[in-house]
Parts: structure tokens; C-alpha cells; sequence
């Protein structure tokens, strides 16, 4: 771990804009998590508010209130919101100053880079502390072309992808790692956002800072990688974005590039129109249209998982049902129900495509 941290969220911990700090009060490899950030929720239990499962995170209403609390200073604040705009608002940006002001070290995984706001870059070099802009974009000598060395991977990828965004791409990805490491299965998950870099994921890179050139480049330096150096049996893709939202395209890199046959499809049937799109009236396509992308793409949709997002438990229930006779093959409420019911899903798939990929690897030049 890097040290232990605070989650600042500025009011939004109990929204979906929040997404960064829930994905760290469910876990996290890089930080022990010892507090969050959040006004209108100060003094529950941050797992309580989150999804009803306490975590022993205490919601802290400021962070005078929280340095006053913990017997020991934090080594971090992370910021665990997302903003419009990828922003440091104003409210952040105060919170920011404070943290430094006691001696915190700033993580940030927003579009706006907070190291280069004169003010806090200013006040933590005095305080000798440090500002972690996550999605800081690497140096271009350190990015990679597509080369094709992505062929020589024995491991068989299965991507996350998503109808829309922000429908818990992420979570599914992490949940079914656990599941199948868990059922004996040697699982590496690829993160391509900040979220899976502050979760301590070993392999990936923030898919949003890449300059559009170098993304399939990156995102095979990374399957490489960890093939390389961690020789897996299955090996996770945490997908972007969605399939065909307007504002941010994204799930053919994936497949293309990255070579996934398998993909688990995340969608959220309470939304009606893509997000950030609903004034425009833009509907997110059903199901089986974008399980037809994927098959126009070479791969396969192996299961449906499902964000309960605006609907009751029991409307969830009944669309799971609904799907689930249409489509035939698994639908499941990851955060509900867990994801070991894909645990055998993954099986076949891995038998089926570590028998191809072989195939295809003796037929190589």
C-alpha cells in the first residue's frame, strides 16, 4: 500500500458522481481508506450509505472533523468525485488547500490538473507534500504503437463493456476477478481508469489521457505486460465509456485491439436515454442490437449484468427475468447476487479460446 487516505467528495458521495470513492470504500490495494469527505452524510458508516454493508469508514463532515477523529494523520486526500467537466470546483479546490495546508499529499483523478493550479502547487511545495494528477498524460517517448506483439498473449481476454456509461463497468470487472481467483482461476484484471489505478490494479493505463494515436498501442503494451509478467489464465479488460454514446464511443479497442472474444455486457435498464444525453432524447439501443455490434466485431456476449439504477429491487428482479428469457444465456445483478454464477460462463470460455489462441499461435510466421 501507498499509505493510508482520506476521500474527499464534497457533498456527492451519496450520487452517482461519486464513483471513484464508492469504488474505494468497496476496496482498494493502494490505500488503506480511513475516512470520507461528505457533509450530508457525516456520521454513518460510508459502506451504510454506499450499499447498505458496513465497512468501519467513517463519514466525516469536514476535514478538521476527520483529523480531529483519526488517532493518526492520513498520508493522502483523494478526490472521489467526478465533476462536469472533469473540474476542480471551487468547493474541491478549498478542500484541496485544506489537506495540504495539514500535511496531506493530493490524488486526483480529474480531468483538470490540480498540480498545475498555482496556488496549491505553491502551498505544497512549502508543505512538502506531493499532488498526483492520475490522469496527467505520460510523456509521448513513453507510449507505444500497436505493434501486433499482442499475438504472442496465451491467455484468453474477456472484456467488461457497457450500453452506456457509468453503468459499473468497473465493478463487475473487479467482482468477477475476485470470483474467479477465488474458484481456483489465475485472473489479472487491465484498468483503463483512474479508479483502477487508485484500486492498486498492477496493469493498465487511464484510457482518457491517452492521445487517440497510442490507445490500441497502450492497451496491447498492457495485455503484453502483464502476460509477460504475470502469466495468467484469464486476463480482464475493464472497458470505457460505452458502446454507441455519442459523446464517447468506445468498446472497439477493446475487442480489435486487445483481441477480447468474450465480453460480459453491463447495462442499466432504468435509463431510457444515454447519460448526459437526455435532453437531446438519445436512446441507449436495446440489448440485443449492441449484443449484434459485438458479434459484427468478432466477439461474443457470454453474459448480461445489470445496474439496478432507478429501478425498485423488485422491477430489477422482473427485468432480469425478462432478459434473461429473451436472450438465453446468464443475466445477473452483480451487486446484488454477487458474479459467481459467470464463474462457470468463464470456464467454457476459457476452455474454448485457450484452444483456438493455440491454434492460432502454431499458425503464426
Amino acid at each position: 500500500m501507498d499509505g493510508s487516505a482520506l476521500i474527499v467528495c464534497d457533498g456527492f458521495f451519496a450520487t452517482a458522481n461519486a464513483k471513484t470513492a464508492h469504488g474505494l470504500v468497496r476496496g482498494t490495494e493502494r490505500y488503506e481508506i480511513v475516512g470520507v469527505i461528505d457533509a450530508p452524510t457525516a456520521g454513518r458508516d460510508a459502506g451504510e450509505v454506499l450499499d447498505g454493508r458496513p465497512r468501519g469508514i467513517p463519514v466525516f463532515a469536514s476535514i478538521a472533523e476527520a483529523l480531529a477523529a483519526l488517532r493518526r494523520r492520513p498520508d493522502f486526500c483523494v478526490v472521489g468525485v467526478a465533476t462536469s467537466g472533469g473540474r476542480v470546483t471551487p468547493g474541491l479546490r478549498a478542500l484541496l488547500a485544506e489537506a495540504i495546508d495539514a500535511g496531506l499529499s493530493i490524488v486526483n483523478g480529474l480531468h483538470e490538473l490540480a498540480s498545475e493550479d498555482p496556488g496549491l502547487s505553491r502551498a505544497a511545495a512549502e508543505r512538502g507534500v506531493t499532488i498526483t494528477d492520475v490522469r496527467k498524460a505520460p510523456p509521448r517517448a513513453r507510449l507505444h504503437f500497436w505493434s501486433g506483439a499482442i499475438r504472442r498473449v496465451g491467455a484468453p481476454r474477456l472484456a467488461v463493456l457497457g450500453t452506456d456509461c457509468a453503468v459499473g463497468k468497473r465493478t463487475t470487472a473487479r467482482f468477477l476477478r475476485d470470483a474467479c481467483r477465488a474458484a481456483g482461476i489465475r485472473s489479472e484484471l487491465i484498468f483503463t481508469g483512474q479508479t483502477g489505478w487508485m484500486q492498486g490494479a498492477p496493469y493498465g493505463f487511464i484510457f482518457d489521457s491517452i492521445p487517440n494515436d497510442f490507445v490500441s498501442g497502450e492497451l496491447e503494451h498492457a495485455i503484453v505486460t502483464c502476460w509477460e509478467q504475470a502469466r495468467p489464465e484469464l486476463i480482464l479488460l475493464e472497458g470505457q465509456s460505452a458502446l454507441r454514446n455519442p459523446s464517447g464511443p468506445c468498446g472497439s479497442e477493446f475487442l480489435l485491439s486487445g483481441g477480447a472474444r468474450g465480453v460480459i455486457l453491463q447495462h442499466a435498464p432504468g435509463r431510457v436515454y444515454f447519460d448526459g444525453e437526455e435532453e437531446l432524447g438519445l436512446r441507449i439501443p436495446s440489448v440485443e442490437s449492441e449484443i449484434a455490434l459485438i458479434g459484427a466485431l468478432g466477439s461474443s456476449v457470454l453474459a448480461v449484468t445489470l445496474n439496478g439504477e432507478n429501478l425498485s429491487a423488485d422491477a430489477l428482479r422482473a427485468e432480469q427475468d425478462r432478459l434473461s428469457a429473451r436472450l438465453g444465456f446468464p443475466v445477473i445483478r452483480p451487486l446484488e447476487e454477487g458474479v459467481g454464477a459467470l464463474v462457470p460462463v468463464v470456464r467454457r470460455f476459457l476452455a474454448e479460446e485457450t484452444s483456438a489462441l493455440n491454434d492460432r499461435r502454431e499458425t503464426m510466421p
